[in-house]
């Protein structure tokens, strides 16, 4: 038995046929059949009902048929880590982003990618930080974008490469009494609660620093799942909380309804980086992968700068 026996098995069960099946296998007629005549032979059990204007594969032949499947995928899967180990920028990356940051972040590499690595493709898997770190060390990733610091366990076994800052700004309602800044400090912030998102997510921590910062608390009695349920909520005067900047930054658009008002001074921020595991052999790739992300750190900046300019002037 070997490989080219079981995808002529594969192809008889695709094609129902045995002309066609050894068209598409490239050999003749007389070859495929032989060729399965002898795995029956060689496994000591029928595989096919033979008959002249059917084939009927038997349960032996059923059960055989689906293993050779998950052999024919995973040569496959062998083959394409090898062609990726090789030439990584033509092969496939298993991303992993977190949710507040996956959407907007997205909008921007993309393009970026797509002009440095045109034949890379993306598979791209949103989940919250702890479980990125887990498909990552179980190799169901091969990189993960997450906010810093990393645990110390992390650091034994990641290697990261720093990708930008992103600063937060507070996300007010239009109504709201903070809507009256233009800017505003985190001593501002003591009197009232945030709103934040559910366990698990790096930005409710995040937020949670904040708070202890500004001597405020969490809003008890709501917990989003998202930050656009967060802008729901903000928009109608339930409370405020704070944005990273990618979530603002067109082309999202900023409705009326609700206001974003800058820090002055001490500025709360997030730090992002991509991470990978330490023996990856696609470490030296990654590093280079890294640069379709060197557009963010001037993209925020000129933002920033915009939006103060913007507002001084109103």
């Amino acid at each position: 038995m070997n490989i080219r026996d079981l995808s002529y098995l594969i192809a008889l069960d695709e094609h129902k046929h045995f002309g066609r099946a050894a068209e598409a296998s490239f050999v003749s007629q007389p070859t495929l059949s032989m060729q399965i005549k002898k795995l029956e032979e060689q496994l000591g059990v029928q595989l096919i009902e033979r008959e002249p204007r059917n084939i009927v594969f038997t349960e032996a032949g059923k059960a055989i048929l689906s293993r050779a499947r998950v052999i024919m995928q995973e040569i496959q899967a062998i083959k394409e880590d090898a062609k990726l180990s090789a030439s990584p920028d033509k092969g496939t990356i298993k991303l992993g982003l977190f949710p507040t940051i996956a959407p907007y972040l997205l909008a921007h590499i993309i393009p970026s990618v797509k002009t440095l690595f045109p034949d890379l493709t993306l598979l791209l898997t949103e989940e919250k930080s702890g479980l990125l770190v887990e498909k990552l060390m179980e190799g169901k990733l091969d990189a993960a974008i997450l906010a810093l610091p990393l645990t110390e366990a992390q650091k034994q076994q990641l290697d990261t490469e720093f990708l930008f800052t992103e600063p937060f700004m507070l996300a007010t309602s239009a109504n709201h009494p903070l809507a009256q800044y233009d800017s505003i400090t985190l001593e501002q912030l003591s009197k009232h609660d945030l709103l934040l998102l559910d366990e698990g997510h790096c930005l409710r921590a995040q937020a949670l620093e904040v708070c202890y910062l500004a001597g405020n608390q969490e809003q008890i009695g709501f917990q989003a799942t998202s930050l656009e349920t967060l802008r729901q909520m903000v928009i109608m005067n339930v409370g405020i909380t704070l944005f990273p900047m990618l979530a603002i930054i067109p082309p999202i658009t900023t409705p009326a309804t609700i206001k974003f008002i800058p820090f002055k001074d001490s500025i709360p921020k997030r730090e992002i980086a991509i991470v990978w595991r330490k023996r990856s052999s696609l470490s030296p790739f990654l590093s280079k992968f890294a640069k379709a992300f060197e557009t963010i750190n001037p993209l925020i900046l000129e933002f920033e700068s915009t939006f103060f300019r913007d507002h001084q002037q109103d």
